[in-house]
């Protein structure tokens, strides 16, 4: 099974397993898994994985993810990242991530539930918020990644959206309120201040996730770095040590990275045209494609889009 809700949308993941009302969690999540991770409720997924696979690449996204079986390790560049039981993983920005499930099997698969984040409803409940009722923030650029233990009142809220799945007749009244619930509870948590920051249009993080979009949008073309940070409104020095601060990467290893990841889903359409995708995204010379595809994942690219042919259909993006 392929990563993390590789194709959620931009920025900010959690991943969390904890034990709260831990039988009631996997039994919702097994009952309404669905092979396209979809369900009823939009902006909420559910992940199943009946067996460990090698690493898979995809991008983190903007989510709330919680593995209720299983563990989960993720790499973000050099760093690398184990969550287990009663833990929570905070992503604040779209970063292309390799991670797969340690412990999945047949008999006991491995189970997560996603929703996703918007800046939006993040920015409203910070409009609501009184003086006094949220945390002070520390300050500084955090990574875009930490691990941190999740409260029980956090997991008791995403088994009360579960339970949502099995009433038809008050999901349209209740599901907003809930999640509005859930991400008060991650503001006003331990990782509080980078998630509010998802609300600021003037934070740091703000403007970095603003740099990672254009890069996103623009990998197949090569840029220079203080183009970049002027369009994030920094100089090119804070630039630079901010960036690396939340995402790991170098702007232009970030680059490689969605570089390769695009490449990858265009072989396994076009798998004899390893010249011609090599191009598409950006790469003017062959042998250096394939050097930095086959160390990004193991195999040169005909041999990898070969093996992705053999095997059976791709699976969609899993947890992050």
């Amino acid at each position: 099974m392929h990563d993390p809700f590789a194709s959620w949308e931009p920025a900010w993941v959690l991943c969390c397993t904890g034990a709260m009302p831990a039988d009631e969690l996997v039994e919702l999540l097994q009952r309404h898994a669905r092979p396209d991770l979809t369900t009823v409720i939009d902006g909420v997924r559910i992940c199943r994985a009946d067996h460990t696979v090698s690493p898979g690449s995809s991008m983190s996204g903007t989510v709330l993810a919680v593995v209720a079986r299983g563990t989960k390790r993720l790499a973000v560049g050099d760093h690398v990242y184990e969550y287990g039981p009663g833990q929570y993983l905070v992503a604040s920005v779209d970063l292309p991530v390799t991670g797969q499930f340690l412990d999945a099997g047949p008999d006991q698969p491995a189970l997560g539930f996603g929703m996703t984040v918007e800046p939006a409803a993040i920015a409203e409940l910070l409009l609501q918020a009184g003086p006094g009722d949220l945390p002070k923030s520390p300050g500084g650029v955090r990574p875009g990644i930490a691990v941190t233990d999740a409260p029980d009142e956090l997991l008791d809220a995403i088994v009360r959206l579960l339970r949502l799945l099995d009433r038809p007749r008050d999901r349209r009244v209740l599901v907003p309120l809930v999640k509005r619930e859930i991400l008060w509870l991650l503001m006003t948590g331990e990782q509080g201040d980078v998630v509010r920051q998802l609300g600021l249009a003037d934070s740091s993080l703000a403007h970095i996730r603003r740099a990672v979009q254009w890069i996103r949008e623009n990998y197949h073309r090569p840029f220079r770095v203080e183009e970049v940070a002027r369009l994030s409104g920094m100089s090119v020095p804070a630039f630079h040590r901010n960036f690396q601060a939340v995402t790991g990467l170098a702007p232009i290893q970030f680059q490689k990275h969605i570089r390769l990841q695009a490449a990858r889903l265009l072989l396994a359409s076009r798998p004899h045209d390893v010249t011609g995708v090599g191009h598409r995204v950006g790469y003017d010379n062959p042998s250096q494609f394939s050097r930095e595809y086959r160390r990004q994942f193991g195999a040169p690219p005909s041999v990898d889009a070969a093996r992705m042919r053999g095997a059976a259909a791709p699976a969609p993006a899993a947890l992050p």
